[in-house]
Protein backbone atom coordinates (compact mmCIF):
# COMPACT_ATOMS: atom_id res chain seq x y z
CA UNK A 1 0.00 0.00 0.00
CA UNK A 2 0.98 4.07 -0.90
CA UNK A 3 -1.02 7.03 -0.12
CA UNK A 4 -0.45 10.44 -0.04
CA UNK A 5 -1.26 11.98 2.92
CA UNK A 6 -2.54 14.77 1.17
CA UNK A 7 -4.54 12.40 -0.79
CA UNK A 8 -6.06 10.31 2.05
CA UNK A 9 -4.83 7.04 3.33
CA UNK A 10 -8.87 5.27 2.89
CA UNK A 11 -8.32 3.52 6.08
CA UNK A 12 -10.83 3.38 8.96
CA UNK A 13 -8.12 5.14 10.77
CA UNK A 14 -5.11 7.14 10.28
CA UNK A 15 -2.21 5.29 10.43
CA UNK A 16 0.48 7.70 11.11
CA UNK A 17 0.72 7.40 14.77
CA UNK A 18 1.28 3.78 14.72
CA UNK A 19 3.90 3.75 12.33
CA UNK A 20 6.52 6.12 14.78
CA UNK A 21 5.91 4.41 17.94
CA UNK A 22 6.59 3.77 20.60
CA UNK A 23 6.41 7.09 21.73
CA UNK A 24 7.80 8.54 25.14
CA UNK A 25 4.95 10.88 26.89
CA UNK A 26 6.57 14.21 27.75
CA UNK A 27 4.08 14.57 30.91
CA UNK A 28 4.08 18.74 30.77
CA UNK A 29 3.47 20.92 33.45
CA UNK A 30 3.35 24.67 33.23
CA UNK A 31 1.96 27.71 35.71
CA UNK A 32 0.60 30.74 33.88
CA UNK A 33 1.36 34.42 34.74
CA UNK A 34 -1.58 34.32 37.29
CA UNK A 35 0.02 31.02 39.28
CA UNK A 36 -2.44 28.40 37.98
CA UNK A 37 -1.18 25.10 37.77
CA UNK A 38 -1.76 22.48 33.94
CA UNK A 39 -0.69 19.52 33.36
CA UNK A 40 -1.28 17.87 29.78
CA UNK A 41 0.84 14.60 28.43
CA UNK A 42 2.24 15.15 24.93
CA UNK A 43 3.18 12.29 22.93
CA UNK A 44 5.48 14.25 20.38
CA UNK A 45 7.86 14.33 23.13
CA UNK A 46 11.86 13.45 23.17
CA UNK A 47 15.19 14.61 24.39
CA UNK A 48 17.34 16.34 21.12
CA UNK A 49 20.27 16.77 22.77
CA UNK A 50 23.08 16.34 25.04
CA UNK A 51 25.17 19.30 26.33
CA UNK A 52 23.12 21.21 27.31
CA UNK A 53 20.67 19.02 27.74
CA UNK A 54 17.77 19.94 25.45
CA UNK A 55 14.11 18.40 24.52
CA UNK A 56 11.29 19.26 22.91
CA UNK A 57 7.26 18.65 22.58
CA UNK A 58 4.98 19.62 19.85
CA UNK A 59 0.94 20.56 20.51
CA UNK A 60 -0.43 20.21 17.51
CA UNK A 61 -4.34 21.11 18.26
CA UNK A 62 -6.17 24.45 19.65
CA UNK A 63 -8.69 25.23 22.37
CA UNK A 64 -11.51 27.75 22.05
CA UNK A 65 -10.41 29.17 25.00
CA UNK A 66 -6.90 29.78 24.98
CA UNK A 67 -5.98 31.86 21.41
CA UNK A 68 -4.90 29.53 18.20
CA UNK A 69 -2.95 26.96 20.83
CA UNK A 70 -3.26 24.98 24.03
CA UNK A 71 -3.09 25.37 27.76
CA UNK A 72 0.44 24.40 27.90
CA UNK A 73 1.98 26.83 24.72
CA UNK A 74 0.16 29.48 26.23
CA UNK A 75 1.34 29.47 30.25
CA UNK A 76 4.74 28.73 28.54
CA UNK A 77 4.64 31.94 26.04
CA UNK A 78 3.93 34.01 29.34
CA UNK A 79 6.32 32.07 31.49
CA UNK A 80 9.40 30.24 29.21
CA UNK A 81 9.43 27.73 31.64
CA UNK A 82 8.00 24.52 32.10
CA UNK A 83 8.48 21.19 33.62
CA UNK A 84 8.73 17.49 32.30
CA UNK A 85 7.49 14.33 34.36
CA UNK A 86 7.87 11.34 33.13
CA UNK A 87 5.08 8.86 33.19
CA UNK A 88 5.58 5.46 34.76
CA UNK A 89 2.82 2.31 34.14
CA UNK A 90 1.34 2.81 37.64
CA UNK A 91 0.35 6.20 36.66
CA UNK A 92 -1.71 5.54 33.11
CA UNK A 93 -5.19 6.50 35.00
CA UNK A 94 -4.22 9.74 36.30
CA UNK A 95 -2.45 10.83 33.32
CA UNK A 96 -5.13 9.83 31.28
CA UNK A 97 -7.76 11.94 33.36
CA UNK A 98 -4.72 15.12 32.76
CA UNK A 99 -5.40 14.44 28.67
CA UNK A 100 -9.31 15.95 29.10
CA UNK A 101 -10.20 19.02 27.51
CA UNK A 102 -10.58 20.99 30.38
CA UNK A 103 -11.10 24.77 30.60
CA UNK A 104 -8.69 27.08 30.96
CA UNK A 105 -7.49 28.04 34.13
CA UNK A 106 -8.00 24.31 35.64
CA UNK A 107 -5.58 22.60 38.15
CA UNK A 108 -5.04 19.31 36.51
CA UNK A 109 -3.17 18.35 39.53
CA UNK A 110 -5.94 18.95 41.49
CA UNK A 111 -8.75 17.04 39.44
CA UNK A 112 -6.79 14.30 38.90
CA UNK A 113 -5.52 13.52 42.80
CA UNK A 114 -1.99 14.17 42.19
CA UNK A 115 0.57 15.68 44.50
CA UNK A 116 2.65 18.19 43.45
CA UNK A 117 5.66 19.31 44.55
CA UNK A 118 7.61 22.64 43.75
CA UNK A 119 10.06 22.89 41.01
CA UNK A 120 13.91 23.80 42.13
CA UNK A 121 15.29 25.92 39.41
CA UNK A 122 11.65 27.58 37.97
CA UNK A 123 8.81 28.64 39.20
CA UNK A 124 6.31 25.82 38.25
CA UNK A 125 4.72 22.43 39.85
CA UNK A 126 6.08 18.89 39.04
CA UNK A 127 4.69 15.52 39.50
CA UNK A 128 5.85 14.85 43.39
CA UNK A 129 6.02 11.23 42.93
CA UNK A 130 7.05 10.78 39.13
CA UNK A 131 10.46 8.46 38.56
CA UNK A 132 12.11 11.80 37.02
CA UNK A 133 11.05 14.98 36.64
CA UNK A 134 13.11 17.50 34.17
CA UNK A 135 12.74 21.26 34.78
CA UNK A 136 13.31 23.79 31.68
CA UNK A 137 13.97 26.90 30.47
CA UNK A 138 12.60 27.49 26.74
CA UNK A 139 14.91 28.16 24.02
CA UNK A 140 12.49 28.95 21.22
CA UNK A 141 8.96 27.96 19.86
CA UNK A 142 9.06 27.14 16.58
CA UNK A 143 5.34 27.48 14.43
CA UNK A 144 5.25 24.35 12.05
CA UNK A 145 3.19 24.45 9.00
CA UNK A 146 -0.58 23.68 9.53
CA UNK A 147 -3.24 24.95 11.61
CA UNK A 148 -1.96 25.13 15.92
CA UNK A 149 1.33 23.05 15.38
CA UNK A 150 3.89 24.40 17.52
CA UNK A 151 7.47 23.01 18.82
CA UNK A 152 8.79 23.72 22.51
CA UNK A 153 11.89 23.54 22.98
CA UNK A 154 13.57 23.85 26.57
CA UNK A 155 17.36 23.18 27.71
CA UNK A 156 16.98 21.17 30.74
CA UNK A 157 18.39 23.16 34.04
CA UNK A 158 17.35 20.75 36.92
CA UNK A 159 16.60 17.08 37.20
CA UNK A 160 14.77 15.07 39.70
CA UNK A 161 15.36 11.46 40.24
CA UNK A 162 13.28 9.56 42.45
CA UNK A 163 15.60 7.41 44.65
CA UNK A 164 14.18 3.39 44.17
CA UNK A 165 14.66 4.30 40.10
CA UNK A 166 18.56 4.72 40.65
CA UNK A 167 19.94 1.35 40.61
CA UNK A 168 23.74 0.38 40.87
CA UNK A 169 24.54 4.17 39.42
CA UNK A 170 21.82 3.76 36.73
CA UNK A 171 18.76 5.20 35.84
CA UNK A 172 16.91 2.01 35.67
CA UNK A 173 13.41 2.19 33.83
CA UNK A 174 12.80 -1.66 34.95
CA UNK A 175 12.24 -0.23 38.39
CA UNK A 176 8.87 1.83 36.84
CA UNK A 177 8.49 0.95 33.58
CA UNK A 178 7.87 4.06 31.17
CA UNK A 179 4.48 4.30 29.78
CA UNK A 180 5.10 4.98 25.84
CA UNK A 181 2.13 6.14 23.23
CA UNK A 182 1.39 3.55 20.04
CA UNK A 183 -0.97 3.99 17.63
CA UNK A 184 -4.55 5.59 18.20
CA UNK A 185 -5.75 4.94 21.43
CA UNK A 186 -3.00 2.02 22.04
CA UNK A 187 -0.29 2.53 24.73
CA UNK A 188 2.48 0.23 25.86
CA UNK A 189 5.10 0.20 28.88
CA UNK A 190 8.65 -1.03 29.03
CA UNK A 191 9.77 -3.82 30.77
CA UNK A 192 12.42 -5.74 28.62
CA UNK A 193 15.89 -3.96 28.14
CA UNK A 194 18.62 -5.46 26.04
CA UNK A 195 21.99 -3.46 25.61
CA UNK A 196 23.98 -3.73 21.99
CA UNK A 197 27.33 -2.81 21.72
CA UNK A 198 28.78 -0.05 19.20
CA UNK A 199 30.88 -1.56 16.59
CA UNK A 200 33.67 1.04 17.53
CA UNK A 201 33.12 0.43 21.41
Amino acid sequence: MFYRPEDGHGLPHNPFNAIVTPRPIGWISSRDGQGRDNLAPYSFFNAVAYVPPQVMFASTSAKDDVDGTKDSVANIRETGVFCVNIVEYAARDVMNVTSAGLPHGTDEFERAGIVKAECEQIACARVANAPANMECKVTQIVQLPGEANFVVFGEVIGVHLRDDCVVDGRFDVTQFHPLSRMGYRDYTAVREVFELKRPDD
